[in-house]
């Protein structure tokens, strides 16, 4: 099975936290207020970050297998 994973568009991120509230992993900080950061390694790719995002600058993607 292929992990999920969610992405932020660092560059278009406003940084407002509506990602953070609703992750049920604690995968995303906003560290200095600038833009969100995903941890990979807790993030299960549920979706509800992007779901709730009002700039839709987070994507889940699906990890490439060699």
């Amino acid at each position: 099975m292929k992990k999920r994973f969610a992405v932020v568009d660092t560059a278009l991120c406003v940084a407002c936290g509506c990602c953070v509230k609703v992750c049920p992993r604690q995968a995303i900080t906003v560290p200095k207020g600038i833009f969100a950061e995903v941890a990979r390694a807790q993030c299960v790719g549920c979706g509800l970050c992007a779901k709730a995002c009002p700039a839709s600058v987070i994507e889940i993607m699906q990890e490439e297998t060699p």
